[in-house]
């Protein structure tokens, strides 16, 4: 989650760095990520994961392509992308998997939640 307590790494201000712990991107998720990211001419540029409240379950995610994280963040990098999450968000997304389907079915973003107590039935939200 943060980087060991005693050795605890700091980037610029506040921000504080974590590990896959918190939150890691599959392969398929990080490649997408770059894309859109270059696409945006962002190429160093994050990927914000927040939880706020709505949807049906009355939690549902929130994804950002940002040029910087924000003071407070948490930095994770996986996958060679740079995810930034808040610290309350962090409650809810500690231990999830982020990863990208493309099928005839569905297409985009999934997380795979081990927090989620119940999900909608569409995936877009959850409760914990």
């Amino acid at each position: 989650m943060l980087a060991g307590r005693s050795g605890q790494k700091k980037e610029s201000g506040s921000i504080r760095v974590g590990d896959e712990r918190l939150v890691k991107l599959s392969e398929r998720a990080a490649h997408k990520v770059q894309t859109l990211l270059e696409r945006q001419g962002r190429p160093s540029g994050v990927l914000r994961v927040a939880v706020i409240g709505g949807g049906c379950s009355g939690l549902q995610y929130k994804m950002d392509l940002q040029d910087t994280p924000a003071q407070r963040d948490i930095l994770v990098h996986s996958q060679g992308v740079q995810v930034v999450v808040d610290p309350k968000s962090a409650l809810y997304v500690t231990g999830s998997e982020l990863d990208y389907v493309e099928t005839l079915e569905e297409t985009g973003f999934k997380v795979h939640n081990p927090n989620a107590a119940t999900t909608c039935s569409c995936g877009e939200s959850f409760s914990a």
